[in-house]
């Protein structure tokens, strides 16, 4: 395993752990259950768990409007699509906006890894999204300039444009 990926396992377990105090209801993937045999179902936890180590792993990709892959960049939504589809096989639509017409609306104090958090950052409700960590954190494509990162929640800033969070539904499939 690549110290970059082991790295990335143990942050987002990291995450994962503190933001779940009752790990009997959401168990924390181990490192075996990553190395088990393909054949074995996919947990709904491992599929969250998927979802934040594809996020986690395009930290640095530059901003890019419109942006929806690792090659060219990412916007906030093209970011969150693209980790969405390629982790959980999820289609989700095109703008921050459209994506908050989706799934649960869920409280702050709720938040669990995983969830969609949204932010009025243009002078518009719901116009910037990000991917929920744990911990008050989030990864998102800020703004021209910068790179995929991961921002503190209760940073002035963040916290003065929470519009809200939704959770959407990961299936539980199986791998054959």
């Amino acid at each position: 395993m690549s110290s970059k990926l082991l790295f990335l396992l143990l942050l987002v377990c990291s995450f994962y752990a503190q933001a779940t105090p009752d790990l009997t209801d959401n168990p924390v993937v181990s490192e075996e259950t990553i190395m088990a045999d393909a054949s074995e179902p996919v947990t709904l936890a491992s599929r969250t768990q998927d979802v934040l180590m594809r996020a986690l792993s395009l930290t640095g990709i530059d901003y890019k409007y419109g942006g929806n892959s690792p090659e060219t960049g990412f916007d906030c939504s093209g970011f969150v699509r693209y980790v969405f589809s390629q982790a959980a096989n999820l289609t989700l639509p095109p703008t921050a906006r459209a994506i908050s017409q989706r799934g649960q609306s869920i409280e702050k104090t709720d938040l669990q890894p995983g969830d969609l958090v949204f932010f009025n950052t243009l002078k518009s409700a719901f116009s910037h999204v990000g991917i929920y960590l744990g911990n008050n954190r989030f990864i998102h494509a800020p703004r021209t300039g910068g790179q995929v990162r991961i921002e503190n929640m209760n940073n002035s800033y963040w916290l003065n444009r929470f519009n809200g969070a939704k959770r959407v539904e990961i299936k539980e499939e199986t791998v054959n």
